[in-house]
C-alpha cells in the first residue's frame, strides 16, 4: 500500500506541474465568466440603435408605434435602474420588497413609472440611500428610433407606396447612409402604412372578414435584418391592440374596459406538499432545487471525462516511452494502477474544488451585476447556498464523482494498458464516446419526471447509474433505488477494477499489435 501512495502521489505531483492542468483549471471558470457576461454585455451595449422611417398614409399608426416603442423602452430602462439601486444601496434589505414590485416590470408598474417622472423621479426617492461612491447612473441607450425620410425622398402623399419602398431601397441596403446627429447611420427599415389601415367595414364584421385578412394589402416591413424581429413585434403588438380596441368599439363595447378585464390573471399558488406546513409556497429556491442537480451532472460528466482521458494519455505515454518498465521494476502492477487511479482521482477532486468555488464566487459577484433587475435573480446565490446546506447534494457528488470516476477511469486504464499509441486508444474510444453521450442527452428530461420510466431503467445500468442518480438527488428517489443502485455500481466497480488489474498486468508490457478481444478474454483465466 505504501508504494501505491507513492505511485499516487508522483501522478497528483506530476499533474499540478503540467500547464495543460492550470489551463483547464483556468478556462472553465473563465468559459462560464464569458457565458454570464457577453450576452449581458451584447444585450446591452453591442446592440446598436435601429433607425427606420414611418411613412403613414392613415395617420394614425404613427402615434401608436412611438408610444410602444417608449413603453419598451421605459420598461428597460426600470428594470436597470431597480438593478442600479439594489447594487448602490447601502441597507438593500430594508427595500427589497419596493423593489422587488418594482423589479416585475408588469404594465401597471411601467405605466405608473412613466405618470410618476420615470428616472429622474425614481433615483430622487431612492437616493438618500446610496452609498457615498456610487457611480452615476448610466441610461441604456434606445433600441428603435424613428428618423425623417432621406433627403431627395419626395413626401408619399399621393404616390403610391410601392414607388416609396423602391426609392427607399439604396438606404435599406445600405448602399446609402442617412445622417442622424452629424453621424452617419444606416437605415434598418422602413414601415410603410396604407390609407385603409383601419377599416371601418371591415372592424364592423371582424369574424366574417378574419378569412380574408390574409388577402388584405396590409403594412410593408421592409428590412434586409431578417434576425432582429424586435421592431417588427412591437409594431405587429401595437396595432393588433388597437384593432382590437376598435373592434370592441364597433360592436358597443368600451375597449379599454375590455382590456383592463383581459388584464386580469388568475391567481394561481405553487404549493409543495412536501414541505411543512405554513411554508409550502414555492419560491424560486425550490426551482432551483428542482434543475440544479442537472448542473452538477454536467459538472460530474467534464471532469470524469476530462481526468479519464488524462489517466489514458498518461498510461500510453509511460508506455510508449518505457518509462513504465523502470516504474514496475520497483512496484507490482497491482500497485501501479492502484497508485496512478488514486492519484489522478486525487487531481479531479483538486480540478473540481477549484471550479465549484470559482462558481461560487462568480456567482456572488454577479448577484448583484446587470442581470439582477428583479428580486429572485438577487437572491440566487444565497438560495443555492441554502439549498447545499439543507440537502445531500455535495455528498451525493462526492460519492457519485469517484464511483463514476472508478466505472471510466479503470476502463480506460485497462485500455491504454492495451495500446502502444494514442491512435490505437482514440480508435477504440469511439466504442465508449456514445455511453458518455447518454446522460447528456437525457439530462434536460430527467428533472421533469425523476422517478418516471426513464429516470429508474438508466438508473440500473451501470454506466449511467452515477450521472442519473445525480440528477434524481433532489427528486426524492425511492430508497430502493438509492440503495440498489449504489450497491450494484459498487458491485460492478468491484468487478471491473478486478477485470481491469487482469489486463493490466499483461497489456502494460505487451508490444506490438493489440491483443484481440477473445484474446483479452483469455487472460482472465491466467493465474499466475
Amino acid at each position: 500500500m505504501h508504494y501505491a501512495l507513492l505511485v499516487a502521489w508522483r501522478e497528483y505531483a506530476e499533474n499540478l506541474k503540467t500547464r495543460g492542468f492550470w489551463f483547464g483549471i483556468v478556462l472553465f471558470p473563465l468559459i462560464w465568466t464569458l457565458a454570464i457576461r457577453i450576452p449581458i454585455f451584447l444585450g446591452s451595449k453591442a446592440v446598436p440603435t435601429r433607425h427606420f422611417v414611418v411613412v403613414d398614409l392613415s395617420g394614425q399608426v404613427t402615434p401608436l408605434v412611438t408610444n410602444a416603442i417608449e413603453r419598451a423602452y421605459q420598461r428597460e430602462l426600470l428594470g436597470e435602474l431597480v438593478g442600479y439601486t439594489r447594487r448602490n444601496l447601502v441597507r438593500p434589505a430594508d427595500r427589497s420588497a419596493e423593489l422587488d414590485e418594482w423589479g416585475k416590470l408588469s404594465e401597471a408598474r411601467v405605466t405608473k413609472f412613466m405618470e410618476r417622472g420615470g428616472q429622474a423621479a425614481f433615483l430622487s426617492e431612492f437616493s438618500s440611500g446610496f452609498r457615498l461612491n456610487a457611480p452615476s447612473f448610466r441610461p441604456p441607450p434606445r433600441r428603435f428610433q424613428v428618423v425623417p425620410l432621406p433627403p431627395g425622398i419626395a413626401p408619399p402623399r399621393d404616390r403610391a407606396l410601392e414607388s416609396v419602398a423602391r426609392d427607399l431601397r439604396p438606404w435599406l441596403l445600405a448602399d446609402r447612409k442617412l445622417t442622424v446627429e452629424g453621424n452617419p447611420q444606416p437605415l434598418f427599415a422602413a414601415l410603410l402604412i396604407p390609407v385603409g389601415i383601419f377599416d371601418a367595414a371591415q372592424l364592423n364584421n371582424p369574424v366574417a372578414n378574419a378569412a380574408s385578412d390574409k388577402d388584405k394589402k396590409g403594412i410593408q416591413f421592409w428590412t434586409e435584418n431578417l434576425a432582429d424581429t424586435g421592431l417588427e413585434e412591437l409594431v405587429r403588438s401595437s396595432l393588433t391592440s388597437e384593432l382590437h380596441r376598435r373592434a370592441y368599439q364597433s360592436l358597443g363595447m368600451d375597449g379599454d374596459k375590455v382590456r383592463q378585464i383581459e388584464g386580469i390573471q388568475a391567481q394561481v399558488n405553487s404549493l409543495n406538499p412536501r414541505k411543512e406546513a405554513g411554508e409550502e409556497s414555492v419560491g424560486m429556491a425550490d426551482r432551483i432545487r428542482q434543475w440544479l442537480p442537472s448542473v452538477f451532472v454536467y459538472l460530474l460528466w467534464v471532469a470524469i471525462f476530462a481526468i479519464a482521458q488524462m489517466l489514458l494519455n498518461s498510461v500510453i505515454e509511460e508506455k510508449s516511452n518505457r518509462i513504465i518498465e523502470v516504474l514496475l521494476s520497483s512496484v507490482t502492477p497491482g500497485e501501479l494502477m492502484t497508485g496512478k487511479l488514486a492519484g489522478i482521482a486525487a487531481t479531479g477532486l483538486t480540478m473540481l474544488a477549484i471550479w465549484i468555488g470559482s462558481a461560487t464566487a462568480i456567482g456572488y459577484c454577479f448577484s448583484g451585476g446587470e442581470a439582477s433587475g428583479g428580486g429572485e435573480m438577487a437572491s440566487l446565490p444565497s438560495d443555492i447556498a441554502s439549498i447545499l446546506s439543507t440537502t445531500w447534494l455535495l455528498p451525493a457528488f462526492f460519492v457519485y464523482f469517484v464511483l463514476g470516476y472508478l466505472v471510466y477511469a479503470t476502463f480506460f486504464l485497462a485500455l491504454g494498458s492495451t495500446c502502444n499509441t494514442l491512435k490505437e486508444a482514440q480508435n477504440l474510444m469511439a466504442m465508449v464516446i456514445p455511453i458518455l453521450i447518454i446522460p447528456l442527452m437525457t439530462m434536460p428530461f430527467i428533472p421533469r419526471d425523476p422517478n418516471g420510466t426513464l429516470a429508474t431503467v438508466l438508473s440500473w445500468i451501470p454506466p449511467f447509474t452515477p450521472f442519473v442518480m445525480m440528477n434524481r438527488v433532489t427528486g426524492h428517489p425511492p430508497l430502493f433505488d438509492v440503495i440498489g443502485t449504489m450497491v450494484m455500481l459498487v458491485l460492478f466497480v468491484s468487478f471491473e477494477l478486478w477485470a481491469a488489474a487482469k489486463i493490466f498486468r499483461i497489456g502494460i508490457l505487451r508490444t506490438g499489435q493489440p491483443p484481440k478481444f477473445f484474446e483479452i478474454l483469455r487472460w482472465f483465466s491466467d493465474h499466475s
